[in-house]
């Protein structure tokens, strides 16, 4: 098997090829100055067998275009096996139709990969596992809670899931560290995108560690809003495994009272405390 290291990785296929010992070959790639991608695999790849590693973080679209067009040129060059890792899966958040006549981006997304040629796909948790459904071959999901609750060193710990999406996810983590949970329920817009935070179980957050977990922080502000809601506790912490963070949202995670942001390395981020999920991924290689 060759690693073929895509157009967007953070450093996460040298990671892995370093790990397992395998050749690691570098696409090569630019733009144009239309804002077109150009994609050229700069070896020749004698074995039949390739793991490509290419995360999906912004810009989404020029991203996926690269791994559309680096699957589509694998594929005429001969290889027969591929395997796609995603460390960060773009559009995952689209996998309905929320409102009628919307596109099911996801649905798409992963249409397109199994149809340019990806037998197998590795995807670090996906914003829902039934949506990986609509990918026509093997699907790989890592679960990413059990190894970043190791990463933690916590006194007296509580989990909050900060919707009922992500109660699983605080399952996950909190039975690594066997930690109590509850659940906040809110509900969302879904014409102007405006979260309401309706319902937060009657606790005493008085000395606890909070710590509030979610698959990924984009603007922070449902996360925002439940840590203001954590009064008395120690400490709030904010884990996700994917984030868009920008400098203005991080700043108001922190002004919410939390003390600390807690990501992975999926997303290239400066924003909070960043956990390399390479040596995760390898494991379940």
């Amino acid at each position: 098997m060759i690693i073929v290291g895509g157009t967007a990785t953070n450093g996460i296929d040298e990671n892995i090829a370093k790990a397992i010992q395998l050749k690691l070959v570098k696409v090569e790639h630019r733009v144009f100055p239309d804002g077109e991608s150009y994609i050229r695999v700069p070896e020749f790849i004698y074995d039949k067998d390739v793991l490509i590693i290419q995360s999906l973080y912004p810009p989404q679209n020029k991203h996926l275009v690269e791994l559309e067009l680096l699957l589509d040129t694998l594929v005429e060059l001969g290889i027969q096996n591929i395997t796609a890792v995603i460390p960060y899966l773009a559009y995952s958040r689209q996998n309905k139709r929320f409102r009628e006549g919307e596109a099911i981006s996801i649905k798409t997304v992963l249409k397109l990969m199994y149809a340019l040629g990806a037998k197998s796909i590795v995807v670090v948790e996906p914003h829902s596992y039934d949506e990986m459904t609509f990918f026509g071959g093997t699907v790989k999901i890592i679960d990413p809670f059990p190894y970043l609750a190791e990463q933690l060193s916590l006194n007296d710990p509580l989990v909050v899931a900060p919707d009922r999406g992500a109660k699983s996810r605080a399952l996950r983590f909190a039975s690594k560290i066997g930690a109590e949970v509850i659940e906040v329920q809110k509900e969302r817009d879904r014409v102007t995108g405006e979260v309401k935070i309706t319902n937060i179980p009657q606790f005493d957050f008085k000395e606890r560690e909070v710590i509030i977990v979610d698959d990924i922080i984009s603007t922070g502000t449902t996360i925002a809003n439940v840590a203001k809601n954590m009064m008395g506790a120690k400490k709030v912490i904010a884990v996700a495994v994917h984030s868009l963070l920008n400098e203005v949202n991080y700043n108001k995670l922190l002004q919410s009272g939390i003390s600390e942001v807690i990501v992975t390395n999926t997303i290239p981020t400066v924003y909070g405390k960043v956990i390399d999920i390479s040596p995760l991924i390898v494991q379940q290689l």
